[in-house]
């Protein structure tokens, strides 16, 4: 497996509105745009910082994965998400290695990006996705 860089930060928020503000007017970086990706029940926003990018998350229902966060641990850095040459290939390389996986094969996220979740149990608590663009 070969990890070509950090591809982003998710970053889980009550309102990409009210969120929006400190990455643009404060921290001046350019609003990429915002997506809805029905099958996670979450609203992004992407902001480009170099070669990687901060996305922020809104949840679209109080029974998603964002809204649960929030519950538990309030807004904050939600996950990590490294970009890989072949997902596929990482995912069986990782399941091989023992590593306990949350999504035992790609699904479709924002920007049609494959991606999959490696369980925080594996990871020392932090949520990690993989991502291939």
């Amino acid at each position: 497996m070969k990890i070509l860089k950090i591809d982003h930060l998710g970053i889980a928020v009550n309102s990409i509105t009210e969120g929006k503000s400190f990455w643009t007017d404060v921290l001046g970086l350019a609003f990429e745009g915002s997506e809805t990706v029905a099958e996670q029940k979450v609203t992004t926003a992407f902001f480009p910082v170099g070669e990687s990018e901060v996305e922020l998350l809104e949840s679209t229902a109080p029974d998603g994965p964002i809204a649960k966060f929030i519950e538990k641990k309030g807004q904050g850095i939600q996950h990590v998400a490294f970009r890989v040459e072949n997902i596929e290939a990482a995912l069986a390389e990782l399941k091989e290695k023992g590593i306990q996986l949350i999504d035992q094969k790609p699904r479709v996220g924002a920007g049609g990006a494959k991606i999959a979740f490696l369980h925080p149990k594996a990871t020392s608590g932090v949520l990690v996705e993989l991502c291939e663009r």
